[in-house]
């Protein structure tokens, strides 16, 4: 028996307190409920986004068996049904240091304090405005608006060169058309390449058709041809001729050389 305006009392058999206080029958306890959180876009133009999202969905194609699958506009991954890979979806902005590999169907956004040292990143679509020190393959557009050094590959759809940008590629650039309105020197291997007034390219460029309009520059070795192949493999391999050697009309006598005079 404990004193009836007790708060708690501690168990003589385990030593543990408890409260000694027990509810009466059919008394109501008030629990608090949480409010719920907040939606990320609280703003009419984010809801418009999240209600496009919603509304539309997207073909997605798996890393690993090549399947491609329809998804919800909303969803953040997936598993290709298939073989069973999981198959990211998010967007993501790097304001910061950034090292880990990225492999999404979804963009990727690189702003201007951000590093992203990441070996390598696939996505849909890219947005460059920091430094980018891996390879980056895009299933759709690339844009740089950077002024920097590139040391990994590139390759995409198609490639823009913002105006404010003016980078140097140590490797190649692959893509189906590069456009460039800034400064970009490097090695190009591209379906077309255009070069829109004050933009200027110094580099080896490999691609089907090439488009300097006035104002325009481009400095290096030009290669119209297949964009698929890089300028060595366009040249043709010439064998060397073989000097013909008549055989002997007498049958059964091995050929000797002749003495030196």
């Amino acid at each position: 028996m404990e004193y009836a305006a007790a708060k708690s009392s501690i168990c003589r058999q385990c030593g543990r307190y408890f409260s000694p206080f027990a509810p009466k029958p059919g008394l109501k306890l008030r629990v608090r409920e949480e409010a719920p959180a907040a939606p990320a876009s609280s703003s009419i133009l984010g809801k418009f986004e999240d209600f496009w999202k919603r509304q539309h969905s997207s073909v997605i194609e798996c890393f690993e068996c090549k399947r491609k699958q329809q998804v919800c506009g909303t969803a953040t991954s997936t598993i290709c049904p298939a073989c069973s890979a999981h198959i990211d979806l998010r967007d993501y902005k790097v304001t910061s240091g950034f090292s880990r590999t990225i492999r999404t169907r979804g963009d990727v956004h690189l702003t201007g304090k951000g590093d992203l040292g990441s070996s390598s990143v696939v996505c849909r679509s890219a947005l460059i405005e920091g430094r980018l020190r891996g390879n980056l393959h895009c299933d759709d557009t690339a844009t740089i608006n950077f002024a920097g050094k590139i040391p990994g590959r590139i390759s995409a759809r198609r490639v823009i060169v913002e105006r404010k940008s003016d980078i140097h590629c140590f490797r190649r650039v692959r893509a189906e058309s590069i456009e460039i309105k800034g400064r970009m020197s490097g090695e190009i291997v591209a379906q077309t390449v255009t070069i829109q007034k004050k933009g200027a390219l110094e580099g080896d460029v490999t691609a089907r058709a090439i488009s300097v309009e006035k104002g325009g520059m481009f400095s290096g070795q030009l290669v119209i041809g297949r964009a698929n192949l890089t300028q060595g493999e366009l040249l043709e391999e010439q064998k060397p001729d073989v000097a013909h050697v008549p055989e002997s009309g007498f049958s059964g006598v091995d050929p000797r050389p002749l003495p030196a005079t």
